[in-house]
């Protein structure tokens, strides 16, 4: 699926599946935590310009889909979705604070995966037919 997007100076397609789990994987993402935590993730991903393509908040782990401008590294989205979305559940739920002790609402690391139009094989082949290389390597120069 082509999913084209552009900025002033940039037309990109750059999709993430993203996941993240809870600390000791607690199924605490239920009911009206859940709800407020897909709220939360789209006021972030709003205002960082980062399109939900689709997403799944499960007891212990939300699921991704996203398109992130090429402005911000896949780190960065997760750093502050992780961040702001501790912090605001903890303050707005203090019953999740006797679960986390230390602030840590979210396990340590994260799963990314990019996702594409093309294949690497497709990327090699039209690199490869851009012309005579002046020499015999991987990374040519076309006359």
């Amino acid at each position: 699926m082509q999913y084209y997007r552009t900025t002033a100076h940039t037309k990109f397609d750059h999709k993430y599946h993203l996941v993240w789990i809870t600390k000791y994987r607690k199924k605490v993402l239920t009911g009206i935590i859940g709800l407020r935590t897909r709220e939360i993730i789209k006021q972030i991903c709003e205002g960082l310009e980062v399109d939900i393509i689709r997403g799944n908040i499960s007891p212990d782990h939300i699921h991704l889909f996203v398109s992130i401008p090429p402005k911000y590294s896949v780190s960065e989205i997760i750093k502050n979705i992780k961040g702001i979305t501790s912090r605001r559940l903890q303050q707005e739920f203090p019953q999740l604070q006797k679960e986390y002790w230390g602030r840590h609402f979210w396990a340590i690391g994260y799963f990314s995966a990019t996702s594409g139009t093309i294949t690497d094989e497709m990327i090699i082949e039209y690199i490869e037919e851009q012309g005579k290389s002046n020499e015999d390597d991987d990374f040519k120069i076309s006359n």
